[in-house]
């Protein structure tokens, strides 16, 4: 039964189960310092150079699983003694040089980092290359290439350069924390800090304290997820693990469509809001652009609000694919309202960490929301449920939307729009490619994911936006 898709995620998800199994029992503080070894026993194979390096590296995932560095506000965070083993970044010179005549590379070297050696072959000088690359554009035999890292690949806004200890720094300046070089990195150098700590102080005390209940909101992109069970016994095992009700996020999605359509209309100018690292790229990077963004909380916020209106002692937790949803849920507008963020990742290590099989249980229900609400998870499922927003409210507005799947579509949108040159009125931004479904905190990633969105909106109870909004009035 395969429930991720690398060995790096499961090896996150064993400390994440150990820690919440520890904290659980109430044992957690008097063996923090074993669970690397209860991980990984003596004689247990090891990918590092021993076992007692790989010991290390766990106890900083521990901390991390328990809430990582206090000091850094970022939720991304390096592990350093994990970070050795990529090559160290930049442009090398491989064995397809020929040793030419010519020295194209050379000639256009303005820095004099080319020389060669007896037998003519180039080699780069790294104190003096400034990695322009017009070495490598210029050589016949395409035999100089630029060495990124997996990380810094995967990072689309350059927040990742190399310190003088050859491992990954993240700037915070430019880290939107999407988490996509968490999932990217091949051996989990990189983590994103997890709250489950926080999740089950509040479900321990809601079970000795009758006067609060916990409300779980999940995320549309659960349909996607959790595929060797039902999505019934997902929400099941929710209720088992000590959850008083389990809300979708996709009814908040309706909320914020229903909003954010006739504020369009209003203004004539929107981009969306609801992606977390889509608003803080806006912020680091266009600024200038800032007052564009639809003024509505995203739909994990908006249905928290409505959730905490109505029961004020309650604690809301949020279950989803983001890891930039932790980061969302400290600023001072959301804080009020969601009390944790969880990804599906730390939910399959919180239900084994309490040995809840949910292939065993009956099956639940998910019936508050739209069709509309529910394809928010997926790439272009917004733009959809604001056409549709605007068509319930009898709205005369011509739309037309600009979906972006992934982060550097969200850039060639905004850097237009900068200029004045977009051909379009609304920017839907999401910053993983496929949208909420290629999160950094899925379990599984892949084309899949949006049939599967896609099949479970159609099976929404609620036909319309105005359908799936008015039960909450």
């Amino acid at each position: 039964m395969r429930k991720f898709d690398t060995k790096v995620q499961h090896l996150k998800y064993k400390v994440l189960r150990e820690v919440a199994r520890q904290a659980w029992n109430d044992t957690l503080l008097q063996n923090v310092i074993e669970i690397p070894k209860m991980i990984v026993p003596g004689k247990a194979p090891t990918m590092r150079c021993c076992v007692y390096k790989e010991r290390a590296i766990l106890g900083e995932r521990v901390k991390i699983a328990m809430g990582g560095d206090k000091d850094n506000p970022n939720i991304i965070e390096v592990i350093d003694i994990a970070c050795d083993e990529c090559p160290a970044a930049g442009y090398e010179v491989t064995d397809s040089c020929r040793g030419c005549l010519a020295h194209r590379c050379e000639d256009v070297c303005k820095r004099g980092a080319i020389s060669f050696d007896h037998n003519h072959v180039a080699h780069i000088d790294k104190s003096k290359c400034v990695e322009c690359g017009q070495c490598a554009k210029v050589c016949p035999y395409f035999a100089i290439v630029n060495r990124k890292r997996p990380c810094q690949i995967a990072c689309k806004v350059k927040a990742i350069t190399i310190n003088d200890n050859k491992a990954a720094a993240i700037d915070n300046n430019k880290c939107i924390q999407c988490g996509a070089c968490v999932y990217q990195c091949p051996f989990g150098a990189i983590m994103d800090k997890s709250y489950i700590l926080n999740v089950i102080d509040i479900i321990k005390k809601s079970e000795n304290n009758t006067k609060y209940k916990v409300y779980a909101i999940v995320a549309p992109s659960i349909s996607s997820q959790f595929t060797y069970a039902k999505l019934g016994q997902v929400i099941t095992g929710l209720k088992k693990l000590g959850f008083f009700t389990v809300i979708e996020a996709a009814l908040g999605a309706d909320m914020v469509a229903q909003a954010e359509s006739k504020e369009l209309a209003e203004k004539g100018f929107l981009t969306s809001s609801c992606c977390p690292a889509f608003v803080q790229y806006i912020k680091s990077s266009f600024p200038n652009l800032l007052p564009l963004v639809s003024h509505n909380l995203s739909p994990m916020a908006a249905l928290a609000q409505y959730i905490k209106s109505t029961d004020e002692n309650s604690k809301v937790i949020f279950i989803g694919p983001c890891t930039a949803k932790k980061a969302e849920a400290q600023l001072e507008s959301v804080k009020p309202y969601i009390d944790a963020v969880m990804t599906f990742e730390e939910l399959q290590a919180l239900y084994d960490s309490k040995e809840v099989d949910i292939t065993t249980l009956p099956e639940d229900v998910l019936d508050n929301a739209s069709y509309f609400g529910r394809i928010f998870a997926r790439s272009g499922g917004l733009s959809d449920a604001v056409a549709q927003g605007l068509k319930e409210q009898n709205i005369e507005f011509d739309l037309k939307a600009i979906p972006c799947d992934g982060i550097e579509e969200c850039r060639v949108a905004l850097l237009k729009k900068s200029k004045n040159v977009l051909d379009a009125n609304f920017i839907e931004g999401m910053a993983c490619v496929g949208g909420c479904i290629g999160g950094a905190g899925c379990l599984t990633h892949g084309e899949k994911n949006k049939a599967e969105v896609d099949k479970y909106g159609r099976e929404a109870f609620e036909k319309t936006i105005s359908d799936a909004v008015a039960v909450l009035k």
